[in-house]
């Protein structure tokens, strides 16, 4: 997929109609586009998509002055390099990692003044996985079904960011916020996550279930925005063969053939054939779970 008809644009072309862009210099292992998310077409197919930790998000937006829902920028792993061509106000959240405006050093959680041409550079998280960049005025790449995130199973909205990609800015919405100090999410070694019972946990032995809580498992290198996959024991069956597709939502944990469990985050489709053991009620934890992250599950009454 192309940047044509999503708003971005391959370096060379000219900026967009307020005159400001971030050049992409650098765009690190994964950075994509993301706001909070494309609500109300899970009945067409359409997942809701967005910012693995929305909270993240909507903080970064609030520290520059942005409404909590304006597009910003997803990274995994960092690596980022990024210069601005207005003077503008960024903010990233997330991860614990460097930051720094040409050679000047900031900080996690607060608002960074950004000369016009100055180069910002993020860099790996020390612990954790994402971060999320918002700069004043939001990217203003075209909406598609009233959202700005990419969505990387279906293809909606802009693609990925790749080197050399210019994306266009909106105009500011006020000044940044007076912050001396953000609560930061800790980034725990063992997740733990609340599961209840799924629409399809009678095709599983009675025991199943009783795994499933009382088993570490630990986060695949395989998981992505579609899914978190787990590696641990395998959850037996009661029921042979194949459901019809069926609705899934987020925070289902489906489980393939091979008896591991998947759980769904922001990126998963709306249908699946695997039965649902079960379903995590928030994943937001998920968004910072590196492969080898133990994760844990409980009932809603712990």
């Amino acid at each position: 997929m192309t940047g044509e008809g999503t708003g971005t644009r391959r370096a060379g072309q000219p900026p967009g109609p307020t005159g400001g862009v971030i050049e992409v210099r650098r765009a690190g292992p994964l950075t994509t586009v993301q706001d909070l998310g494309r609500f109300g077409w899970a009945h067409l197919g359409v997942p809701r998509s967005g910012a693995l930790d929305p909270a993240a998000l909507a903080l970064a937006n609030r520290l520059v002055g942005n409404p909590a829902d304006a597009a910003g920028l997803e990274l995994t792993l960092g690596g980022c390099e990024l210069r601005l061509t207005r003077a503008g106000t960024v903010a990233v959240t997330g991860a614990d990692v460097d930051l720094r405006v040409d050679h000047r050093p900031g900080d996690v959680g607060r608002p960074l003044a950004v000369p016009a041409g100055a180069v910002l550079r993020i860099g790996s998280p020390r612990h954790g996985l994402r971060n999320w960049l918002a700069v004043d005025g939001g990217i203003a790449v075209a909406p598609v079904l009233g959202s700005r995130s990419t969505d990387t199973l279906s293809g909606l909205g802009p693609p990925p960011v790749r080197d050399g990609d210019l994306l266009p800015l909106g105009p500011s919405a006020g000044p940044p916020a007076p912050v001396d100090f953000t609560v930061a999410r800790p980034v725990p070694d063992e997740l733990w996550l609340t599961l209840r019972p799924g629409p399809r946990a009678d095709w599983f032995t009675a025991d199943a279930l009783t795994l499933l809580r009382g088993t570490a498992y630990t986060v695949s290198p395989v998981s992505d925005r579609v899914g978190a996959r787990l590696v641990g024991a395998a959850l037996p069956r009661a029921v042979a063969g194949e459901l019809p597709s069926e609705g899934v939502v987020l925070g289902a944990v489906q489980v393939p053939a091979d008896g591991q469990p998947l759980i769904f985050l922001a990126d998963h489709p709306t249908t699946g054939g695997y039965p649902v053991i079960g379903v995590v009620d928030d994943v937001t934890g998920l968004a910072q779970a590196r492969p080898g992250t133990t994760v844990r599950f409980h009932g809603p009454q712990r």
